[in-house]
């Protein structure tokens, strides 16, 4: 097991320092890995055996959320990392594994989760955007990916879905940052999390072979990876909300306004949605029934937009001031981005409509 190279304590001071940059710029962009993996945040949950500081899937959406209490940028990149790592200890490919995993954690290398077509693949939303041309043993893939995050510029890989022209089940393969027709755009014009570090790729005639294969049925893989994919991701959520409850409380005016009760309410409700979440992804329960976690996903989403309501609430005008606001403003834009990251809650909202109509057929 490695040690950590900086104290957990200093990274997230840091993500503190610069939560107001990471949000309206890319200045730090390149250095939220970096700071994450030489505090050993990126080990927390993985296996000992394979260079983790052990611990569970909970630790790590509890690290996620801590991160997020700072700064939902630095979060979302966390886990885009953290899954893709994810992807790494599901896969069948051990050689792929074992040869970049060791800087994965150690944040040296980026790892993006490309995954959203795939999810919407899935659940019927769309079709997969890139194609797969056999040649040998491995493809010939053209296509695009919109809108991935993590894509760091020093180095990153990215997990796709393609579709292989030949009627083979789509499979999920591994893309690097220096493969040959591989192309990063500049960073998409984001409302926030502009620190993070989010583009598109565009993907013409780029050779994919075994070495490079997570797995080579995305239909069977996905599943089994969502869990940690989804519950990963609501430590942004739990995070944000966190934050948004601790301002409300340290609000002089939260007492004045009669605002305690209202705050205590949903400070219970956050507390039980957590235990919840923790407790499902302990005992494999939202492996063959995902609904649970999906409506915990949007359970979670509305408790932001009503930590971020009370926060605005107890502050009053002096959020709306920029001399007097501290992290309120940047807060509610984080706030809006939660019901949209995929899967979004349409998107959920969809997966239960459907879920239902199959019980009910």
């Amino acid at each position: 097991m490695s040690t950590p190279l900086s104290s957990r304590d200093d990274a997230l001071a840091w993500v503190s320092a610069h939560a107001a940059s990471l949000n309206d710029s890319a200045a730090d962009a390149d250095l939220v890995i970096p700071r994450l993996g030489a505090a050993g945040f990126f080990r927390i949950g993985v296996p000992a055996a394979q260079g983790g500081s052990a611990g569970t899937t909970a630790d790590a959406i509890e690290a996620i959320a801590a991160v997020a209490e700072r700064s939902l940028t630095a979060a979302f990149v966390f886990w885009g990392q953290r899954t893709f790592i994810e992807y790494l200890l599901h896969s069948p490919n051990a050689a792929l594994r074992e040869r970049h995993l060791p800087a994965l954690l150690a944040g040296e290398l980026a790892g993006a989760t490309g995954l959203s077509n795939a999810m919407k693949f899935l659940s019927g939303i769309e079709s997969l955007s890139i194609g797969a041309t056999p040649v040998g043993d491995g493809w010939r893939l053209a296509g695009d990916l919109p809108w991935v995050t993590n894509l760091r510029r020093p180095g990153f890989a990215v997990a796709a879905a393609v579709q292989p022209v030949d009627g083979q089940p789509p499979a999920i393969v591994a893309l690097f940052h220096d493969t040959p027709g591989l192309t990063r755009t500049d960073d998409l014009e984001l409302l926030g999390l502009r620190g993070s570090n989010t583009a598109a790729i565009r993907i013409h005639d780029v050779a994919s072979g075994p070495a490079d294969l997570i797995h080579a049925d995305a239909r069977s893989f996905i599943p089994a990876v969502r869990p940690a994919f989804l519950g990963l991701q609501c430590g942004m959520a739990i995070g944000l909300a966190r934050a948004s409850l601790a301002a409300a409380r340290a609000s002089g005016s939260a007492a004045r306004a009669g605002l305690q009760p209202r705050i205590e309410g949903i400070e219970a409700e956050l507390a039980a949605t957590v235990a919840e979440l923790k407790a499902g992804v302990a005992d494999g329960r939202f492996a063959p029934q995902a609904a649970p976690l999906f409506r915990i996903r949007i359970k979670l989403a509305g408790l932001v937009r009503a930590a971020a309501d009370l926060e605005l609430d107890a502050t009053g005008g002096r959020a709306y001031l920029v001399a007097t606001t501290g992290g309120f403003a940047r807060r509610w834009v984080e706030a809006a981005f939660v019901p949209v990251v995929t899967p979004s809650l349409t998107q959920l909202h969809g997966e239960l409509a459907r879920h239902a109509a199959l019980r009910a057929a």
